[in-house]
């Protein structure tokens, strides 16, 4: 399991549509799942960091964005 740690810097629900991109890294996939503190929610907040199932290995410094 592949998971992303993120501090945001904009607000990202669940079937919000995120592109992760880095030096090794792109990726595009639905957020199916948000955890704050462990704890699973439906949405996060700006400044809230988060847990975020992901498709496939990503790394420190890549950059997410919310592709709308």
């Amino acid at each position: 399991m592949n998971v992303a740690a993120i501090k945001l810097s904009d607000n990202l629900k669940v079937g919000d549509k995120i592109q992760i991109k880095g030096h090794t890294t792109k990726l595009e996939q639905e957020v199916k799942k948000i955890q704050i503190d462990r704890k699973e929610g439906t949405e996060a907040k700006k400044g809230d960091h988060t847990g975020i199932k992901v498709s496939e290995k990503v790394r420190p410094n890549d950059k997410v964005f919310l592709v709308e």
